[in-house]
């Protein structure tokens, strides 16, 4: 999501890195586990791309030719203005407009359960920790997070707001293997300093990967394995079983019946999104935004992050802007590039929350209906919704995506449920 307090975060910015880290420590066993038996090793290079890819249409450069920045490149793209996002702010105030207010139970939360062993499934599972942060275990043994962040706010400050009104379904320190932490972009719904560093203490040998432009954040933050890319980038990555001294000092592998013998092997595809960047109010768009395919094990997953799809006029809210007067908008071409050069996955986290007012947030968010023809776009097989259900961050109710979800669907012609589903957060799915 776009920092809307980034109108009068400049002053504050400063306090975003302070050390209010209050990371819960890692039972014994789980760092045992997760210390990892394993080594990483890190090959980027070049993916498949559509012939307009070399050009690079998405930087933004100065008269020297170096990138300064990023923008978005096709039509479909709004940029929200300040005034907009400021008047529904001032209105909020002011009581002309109400944002909701959720006790919590609204969205069902269960705690969450990991596979302890690396070859405990022979599927894809998926477990839902809220917002865009998913954890996947797949069935080769890899271990990936996707937009890790746990903390109350969504804020640099907990005094701007947003605060949780669904709890995370487990302390970051239950997780018995982190191999790959995936960020799509910079906003503090996505990208959580105290998060990142509780990762690196419970699981030093976690391999970053982020946008172009972000790796000098997480060096400062004293994480050194982190690889930035750009759109159309792939990267290979293999996890190697190390060898540990035993107690008579002879080397032994640590590979047991509980972890795969052979290394660990994936291929993680930077891809194009439809958003924005900002942590501090100046700094828009410096960094990039992407979105991601991870492949192993034979199960691929798309990962949307936080993305637009459309552009549209302000119209009433109760008429349909997918009707044939509407028909003729831009749509993002880039999702049907993935799916036709990178599709089929096996599984796609499309976000689904956060889009009204539609004409405010279509540039950065899609609605329901956006979610679904990215679906179809992208060549999902399956999907899980992502981006609700854990910070008030735009007015629409808070069941309101889920269910427009259902009813997409149904239109649509698709099953309301075992396609596209939503679920509770800390629930696992298997693919």
């Amino acid at each position: 999501m776009r920092p809307l307090f980034q109108l009068f975060s400049r002053h504050i910015a400063g306090h975003s890195r302070k050390a209010h880290l209050q990371a819960s420590a890692a039972t014994a066993s789980t760092a045992l586990l997760s210390m990892a038996a394993y080594s990483a090793s890190v090959a980027k290079h070049p993916g498949v791309s559509p012939n307009d890819a070399a050009a690079k249409p998405h930087h933004v450069k100065d008269r020297r030719g170096r990138t300064t920045g990023f923008r978005n490149p096709h039509p479909s793209f709004t940029k929200s203005k300040t005034l907009d996002i400021f008047m529904l702010f001032f209105k909020w105030h002011i009581g002309l407009i109400k944002f909701p207010e959720p006790t919590g139970k609204e969205v069902s939360v269960v705690p969450a359960q990991f596979l302890q062993s690396r070859i405990a499934s022979p599927n894809l599972r998926a477990t839902w920790l809220g917002h865009a942060c998913y954890y996947l275990e797949y069935p080769s043994g890899l271990r990936v997070l996707f937009d890790p962040v746990m903390e109350n706010h969504c804020t640099p400050v907990s005094f701007v707001g947003f605060k949780r009104y669904t709890q995370p379904p487990c302390d970051l320190s239950a997780l018995p293997y982190v191999d790959v932490v995936v960020i799509s972009h910079n906003h503090y719904d996505h990208l959580s300093y105290p998060s990142v560093c509780e990762i690196q203490k419970n699981h030093p040998n976690t391999h970053f990967f982020v946008p172009l432009g972000l790796e000098s954040w997480f060096k400062k933050a004293g994480i050194a394995n982190v690889t930035e890319m750009d759109w159309w980038d792939d990267a290979e990555i293999t996890l190697s079983p190390e060898a540990q001294k035993s107690d008579a000092g002879r080397a032994k592998s640590t590979a047991s019946s509980n972890a795969p013998h052979e290394p660990i092997k994936a291929r993680i595809s930077c891809l194009p999104s439809q958003h924005t960047s900002s942590r501090k109010g100046f700094d828009e768009n410096k960094t990039l935004w992407s979105s991601w395919g991870i492949a192993s094990g034979g199960k691929s997953v798309w990962f949307g992050g936080d993305t637009g799809y459309r552009s549209v006029p302000q119209i009433p809210k109760d008429i349909d802007d997918y009707g044939s007067e509407y028909s003729h908008l831009p749509v993002c071409p880039q999702f049907r590039q993935i799916g036709e050069l990178c599709g089929p996955f096996d599984l796609g986290l499309i976000p689904i929350g956060a889009y009204e007012p539609r004409h405010i947030f279509l540039g950065e968010h899609a609605n329901p209906v956006d979610a679904v023809n990215i679906f179809q776009d992208i060549k999902c097989r399956r999907a899980m919704a992502i981006h609700w259900g854990t910070w008030v961050l735009t007015p629409e109710e808070v069941l309101e995506p889920p269910r427009r979800l259902k009813e997409t669907l149904r239109l649509k012609g698709l099953p309301e449920t075992g396609v596209f589903d939503v679920c509770a957060i800390g629930e696992s799915r298997e693919f």
